[in-house]
């Protein structure tokens, strides 16, 4: 039986950050343990985790076992709690998939990768450091460019618009569904469905 899945939703922590675009991985991530009835605990890496069953299996078996969770620590000290994970569920790096924001993907654009540059990203950039490699896999989300001459960082640490929500939705429940197609029908075919359908 191959070995679990770790998904990591990145954001920041805390009431202020829960609905800004750079905390989207905390959304998707909330969205499939709610979807598989799985419960956050907190965990001494500085994490709150779920263990779910993801999927249903043929003959409507409850599907593999991955590991959600979302970091207590801001968006750049990411790497350490994700590196204590990997090593407390003892799963390799090619078995993680961080979700995040991607200010590069036209709004509401999903992508599977594995590997690559960070992007600017700065939990990204945190996780490659730890783990001492960029061969893990990464969903993202896109959510475009500020308009105008708006920074960046204040665009990514400002909330969705309330007249998106309906759409912003429907996003991040299709971004929880590619999920489920990694881990019950693995990366390669996932990535295949999510970016032909």
């Amino acid at each position: 039986m191959p070995s679990p899945w770790l998904i990591i939703g990145l954001g920041n922590p805390g009431a202020r950050y829960a609905n800004h675009r750079h905390n989207i991985g905390h959304m998707v991530v909330d969205l499939l343990a709610r979807d598989t009835g799985a419960s956050f605990s907190r965990h001494r890496a500085g994490a709150q985790v779920a263990q779910a069953r993801v999927g249903v299996l043929p003959g409507g078996r409850p599907g593999p076992v991955a590991h959600l969770g979302y970091l207590q620590c801001y968006m750049n000290l990411s790497g350490g709690p994700t590196k204590a994970l990997l090593s407390y569920y003892n799963i390799a790096p090619d078995r993680l998939i961080v979700v995040h924001d991607d200010l590069d993907l036209a709004e509401h654009m999903l992508k599977l990768k594995i590997g690559g540059g960070e992007g600017g990203h700065n939990g990204l950039r945190s996780i490659s450091q730890a783990l001492g490699t960029r061969d893990y896999a990464r969903l993202r989300i896109g959510i475009g460019r500020p308009p105008g001459r708006q920074n960046a960082a204040d665009f990514v640490l400002s909330d969705f618009p309330a007249r998106d929500k309906a759409d912003w939705d429907v996003t991040i429940g299709r971004a929880a569904d590619a999920l489920v197609d990694v881990v019950t029908q693995g990366f390669v075919p996932a990535q295949q469905r999510l970016h032909t359908g």
